[in-house]
């Protein structure tokens, strides 16, 4: 990365920053997971995004916990009665790679020509646990995106749809679209995303508008309603996992934790509405069509 090149050039720089943050969790002593792809796959570039962009590294806890969350939820389900994961937007997710799941799974992975033809060519040497399809497609595609759908949920008992990072980069209005076009197929159970509030996304857009712009996006998506917005949609709120308070669970808190720990003491109420104000988490939607 050059001084004249953006740090983000597209979207999909930001599977490295992500995987960087995987790194950085897998390289620990304490790790929560291992995830040597990760550390492979956001050498060089992904560990200079994190540094480049203004709290690039400091937000990794974000990510681990919403690793650690998705990860719990991935192998619930799949211990219960699912088939076959969709991973919308998979990115570098090493999931099937290194997760105790059955070879019998299906794992669809979904992304952008490009970042799919990179990663088949870094994991060429690598084998999955368990089958591993890989579909090319830009989810703003309606007629091809509600094909490749259909063709699935026709092949599919009970399906986990994932979009880890995704919802934010689109617009209210496509992300209305593509819950529509899930909830219509009756195979597709369950879908897990993560979501945050307005004041999140107007702070990241604060920190990284400009370079979001350079890359030809932005954080889009942060709904006033919350979880409500997916009801007419035909989806409800299963599950809700706050990041922050999970973050606890797992010893993974932000920086500076020691002052919201004495905002709480001296001013519980107040803490309380600003926690609420800022609460982001993972959260597992259920299919009521």
């Amino acid at each position: 990365m050059t001084s004249k090149q953006p740090v983000l050039r597209s979207v999909s720089d930001t599977a490295l920053l992500v995987a960087y943050h995987r790194a950085m969790e897998t390289k620990r002593p304490d790790a929560l997971f291992k995830d040597d792809f990760a550390v492979r796959l956001s050498e060089g570039r992904g560990e200079q995004i994190a540094r480049k962009l203004l709290r690039g590294r400091a937000m990794a806890w974000t990510t681990i916990v919403r690793t650690v969350l998705l990860d719990e939820i991935v192998l619930r389900l799949v211990s219960q009665d699912t088939d076959t994961v969709v991973n919308l937007a998979a990115g570098l997710d090493a999931r099937p790679y290194r997760l105790p799941l059955p070879p019998s799974l299906r794992w669809i992975e979904v992304d952008l020509p490009d970042l799919l033809r990179e990663k088949v060519d870094a994991l060429a040497t690598d084998r999955a646990i368990c089958r591993v399809d890989r579909v090319s497609l830009d989810l703003a595609d309606g007629a091809k995106r509600r094909e490749f759908f259909a063709r699935v949920a026709a092949e599919s008992r009970n399906a986990l749809v994932m979009s880890e990072g995704l919802l934010m980069y689109l617009s209210p209005t496509l992300v209305g679209e593509l819950a529509d076009d899930l909830s219509v197929q009756s195979s597709f159970g369950h879908w897990a995303i993560d979501l945050a509030t307005p004041a999140i996304k107007q702070r990241v857009n604060r920190w990284w508008g400009r370079k979001f712009k350079q890359a030809q996006t932005q954080y889009q998506f942060a709904p006033e309603v919350g979880t409500a917005f997916f009801l007419p949609h035909g989806w409800r709120e299963a599950e809700f996992h706050a990041l922050f308070e999970h973050s606890i669970r797992i010893n993974r808190t932000m920086g500076g934790m020691w002052v919201f720990d004495l905002m709480k003491r001296l001013a519980p109420r107040r803490t309380a509405r600003m926690a609420e104000k800022w609460r982001a988490g993972v959260v597992l939607l259920q299919r009521t069509r």
